[in-house]
């Protein structure tokens, strides 16, 4: 039976840019070809299937990462020539060494045949609660590490596909509170944004959850249609408004992708239908959303958190939220007091009524106005309109 998940394992993945990395067979082909893998990393490679003659080839100081071979005598013979091999681990649910994104098919691979517990992700959740969480034995650790280095690689290269078609405009991070049901006025809102950024060609980047998460990414799903679709769109989603409803949630998710489906596209086309979503297993009992174009499902919290935060140099939006939507702010804040990545765009504010509950923004001008590089709280906007928030993020 062919494996769903094979494209994320490397099985199709095309040529790319990084010049000491091999991620596809195409790819292997050529250096075997020179007889020459020396120095080079094969990553995530399915070795096993029309194994290649590897005998005659110059391997000193080449690495196997998550590679599957036809045999031990294979990995040994590699090892003795001055290969280093770094074998996938058994009894895996997920890639060792991912070479792609995920896309939402696979996340959702599984759900047809058994139901929300059996999909991809809540497999892959399960196992993590059950090999010990945030705090796994060395084991799983390593493995865990070695998926999201992955994940890592493949972000590269996807955000410079993004930026070979789009160029180096900063993205912009939708933040806010991932309980928000389907169908609430603030769902609605920020669906309407993403979907006007997305069409001018903003890269739109979010924690991949439900509630705000998701309607920022499905917003962007719709970047090529009409605010009437997305509108309609939201109405059926809306029939299965909360998360913790798992199955018809996520029912309700795929029978949207159905009904408005995205035409085949490149890597930077799925990035802009859809946007980019980093979310992670640590939370994952709060499924991952099924509208980003690319997704980025970490183990690491950590890394997830920083990578939102230090791509959405375009701006941040922040629908509203509480406590883990206020952690996000302050970290955002610190970034752009220091400049740890470069100038920031602006920090917009949505729904007035909120913010006025929840005076962050009060606290966050004095900081700001303080920073180092100059007095930064002119970013902060706080607003209802979304042709105010619109022009805050192009400006």
């Amino acid at each position: 039976m062919p494996d769903p998940l094979q494209p994320v394992l490397g099985g199709d993945a095309p040529f790319d840019a990084a010049e000491f990395e091999i991620e596809s067979r195409a790819e292997l082909d050529v250096h075997l070809a020179k007889h020459n893998l020396a120095g080079l990393a094969v990553l995530g490679l399915r070795l096993d299937r029309e194994p290649p003659d590897l005998s005659g080839v110059d391997v000193h100081g080449s690495l196997f990462v998550g590679c599957e071979f036809a045999s031990a005598e294979v990995e040994i013979d590699l090892i003795r020539r001055g290969a280093h091999v770094v074998p996938p681990f058994d009894d895996l649910p997920y890639p060792t060494h991912p070479a792609l994104l995920y896309t939402p098919e696979d996340l959702a691979s599984g759900f047809a045949e058994g139901g929300f517990a059996g999909m991809y992700d809540t497999v892959v959740f399960d196992h993590f609660v059950a090999h010990g969480g945030a705090v796994p034995h060395l084991r799983e650790a390593l493995a865990q590490r070695l998926h999201d280095a992955g994940i890592d690689n493949a972000l590269g290269k996807a955000l410079s596909a993004w930026a070979a078609t789009h160029g180096h405009e900063g993205a912009v991070g939708i933040m806010g509170g991932h309980a928000e049901p389907r169908g609430s006025a603030a769902y609605r809102m920020v669906a309407d944004l993403t979907r006007k950024l997305a069409g001018a060609g903003r890269l739109v980047v979010t924690g991949g959850g439900p509630g705000v998460m998701e309607a920022a990414n499905l917003g962007a799903y719709f970047a090529s249609r009409t605010g009437a679709e997305l509108a309609a769109a939201i109405d059926t989603l809306a029939g299965a408004p909360h998360f913790t409803d798992h199955d018809p949630y996520t029912a309700a998710a795929l029978a949207v992708r159905e009904a408005y489906p995205v035409a085949e596209t490149d890597l930077a086309g799925r990035l802009q239908h859809g946007g980019l979503a980093l979310p992670t297993w640590l939370y994952g009992h709060e499924p991952a959303n099924l509208f980003a174009g690319q997704i980025g499902k970490y183990f690491s919290n950590a890394v997830r958190e920083d990578s939102i935060l230090r791509l959405s140099r375009g701006g941040i939006v922040f629908a509203p939220g509480w406590a883990g939507t206020v952690q996000e702010i302050f970290q955002a804040a610190t970034k752009t007091f220091y400049r740890t990545d470069g100038p920031s765009g602006a920090f917009v504010f949505l729904g007035t009524g909120h913010w006025s509950k929840l005076p962050v923004a009060d606290l966050l001008g004095p900081l700001l106005a303080r920073s180092p590089h100059g007095d930064q709280s002119g970013l902060i906007v706080v607003t209802d309109s979304l042709d105010e928030a619109l022009a805050a993020l192009h400006g």
